[in-house]
Order: C-alpha cells, then structure tokens, then sequence
C-alpha cells in the first residue's frame, strides 16, 4: 500500500480545515502575529503540500495499472 495517499489525505483535510478556520475567524487574534493570518496561510500549505501527496500516489498507481509502454514490433525485411 502507497502511504502517501493517507497521508496526503490527512494533511489535506487538516490543511482545508485550518484554512477555513482561518478566513472565517476574528482578526483581532491575529494582533500578536503582527496582523498576519497565520491559521489561513499555514491552513492553505498544509492544503497543498497534502494535495501533492495525493496527486503524486494517484499518478504512481495509475502507471502501475497502465503498465510500461507497449514497444512497436520493428518491421519485417523482405529479402
């Protein structure tokens, strides 16, 4: 079994639900990050650095099912 797509799922779904939390809470928390929406910035590099995952253990699974690429007979000579 790939890991990556577990992982890549749970760092996406924590990723998407610090985002959230992040651009719907009050930004009067954010007054000791000097204004910066930390929740929403780190939420969105979770959200990709988990959707990486995922797409990159999709994309080696679906080589394995294709297999390798058939190779093209060379043609016959006729003598």
């Amino acid at each position: 079994m790939d890991l990556r797509l577990p992982i890549g799922s749970l760092f996406s779904f924590i990723g998407a639900v610090l985002a959230i939390y992040g651009a719907l809470s009050d930004p009067a928390i954010y007054a000791r990050s000097l204004g910066y929406n930390v929740n929403m910035w780190w939420g969105l590099a979770l959200l990709a650095f988990g959707l990486t995952f995922v797409y990159f253990a999709r994309r080696t699974s679906m080589a394995k099912v294709a297999g390798p690429p058939a190779v093209p007979e060379p043609p016959a000579r006729a003598d």
